[in-house]
């Protein structure tokens, strides 16, 4: 694998800029380590740190500039489209949403930091309407926090490692193998983490045809219809004001702080923005570890209710 050193080594600052640019569009393979290399690397001369960090925030800025536009002119659907393809953003959208409307773009100065919400941080500030030339501002600086770390975390390990001229000819003879093999096993650790999640949810999703069957058969016997919980964050909601007929918006925090209140005798149905019902399908584990077993996620969120061609409800 010597040919990967070889690459990055003739070919690193294409490589940095090119690496982040497709990691903050959106592909799950991590920056983290090919940021440390280049910060080690720095410190035999090899590359400029100077050269370096501009390169790096141009390619961020580029890919969060897109996702922010995206975010605004299209809000859920933008979120939708990620996660559909990302191991991570999914477990990170109501959250961020939340932290959004709290902190506003501060959120940006560390969002870089934390794996998912890295992603979906930009579409959510455009989604939340955050004036353009903020964004740029802040998300600039959290970027340079984020690319100065780790640079200079590389740069550190690279001087000590110089100290010892057998390590570091070892080093610079397996860096290129270690960087793709660290940035290898991150990948699989997140899909690992992501089957054993689906697997956990095997036989517990709730077909959208099933829930139309059970509101219809509830009608035909004047029973109690079930309990259908919208745990949508406000800012989907603005830009798309749909529901399934007779759903409750709740927040998911809110529904497990009050789930004294949630009725157990009837079936109790979530749904979420995410098409991989990520969200509700988290909350209806959560709640049945609390004892309450009546209680499945909508396979496909609103948009599979809404693809079935089901009927829906304005706000």
């Amino acid at each position: 694998m010597n040919w990967a050193m070889q690459l990055f080594m003739h070919h690193a600052y294409a490589v940095l800029f090119g690496w982040v640019l497709v990691e903050q569009a959106g592909l799950p393979i991590p920056s983290v380590p090919i940021l440390l290399a280049a910060g080690t690397m720095s410190s035999a001369h090899r590359l400029h740190i100077a050269i370096v960090i501009p390169l790096i925030v141009l390619a961020s800025f580029l890919s969060d500039s897109l996702w922010y536009w995206l975010g605004k002119h299209y809000g859920s659907r933008v979120l939708e489209l990620l996660c559909r393809f990302s191991f991570e953003a999914s477990t990170c959208v109501s959250k961020t949403q939340g932290t959004v409307v709290k902190r506003g773009a501060v959120t940006l100065l560390f969002a870089k930091f934390v794996p998912g919400l890295s992603t979906v941080a930009a579409p959510i500030a455009g989604q939340a309407r955050i004036p353009f030339a903020v964004f740029t501002l802040y998300d600039t600086v959290g970027t340079l926090l984020w690319a100065g770390a780790w640079l200079f975390a590389g740069r550190f390990f690279g001087d000590l490692v110089r100290r010892s001229h057998e390590i570091f000819s070892q080093l610079a003879h397996d860096g290129g193998p270690m960087v793709l093999l660290t940035v290898l096993a991150v990948v699989l650790y997140r899909f690992i983490k992501r089957r054993r999640f689906l697997h956990e949810l095997r036989g517990l999703r709730l077909e959208p045809g099933q829930l139309m069957a059970m509101m219809g058969d509830a009608d035909r016997e004047g029973e109690e219809k079930p309990f259908i919980v919208d745990l949508r964050h406000p800012l989907d909601v603005l830009s798309n004001p749909e529901v399934v007929p007779g759903a409750l918006r709740i927040a998911p925090d809110d529904l497990l702080r009050s789930r004294a209140l949630i009725p157990r005798e009837r079936d109790i149905v979530l749904y979420c923005t995410c098409p991989s019902e990520e969200t509700s399908a988290k909350i209806a584990l959560e709640l049945r570890r609390l004892g309450i077993k009546r209680v499945r996620p909508l396979r496909g969120g609103l948009q599979g209710w809404k693809d079935a061609g089901y009927p829906l409800d304005l706000v």
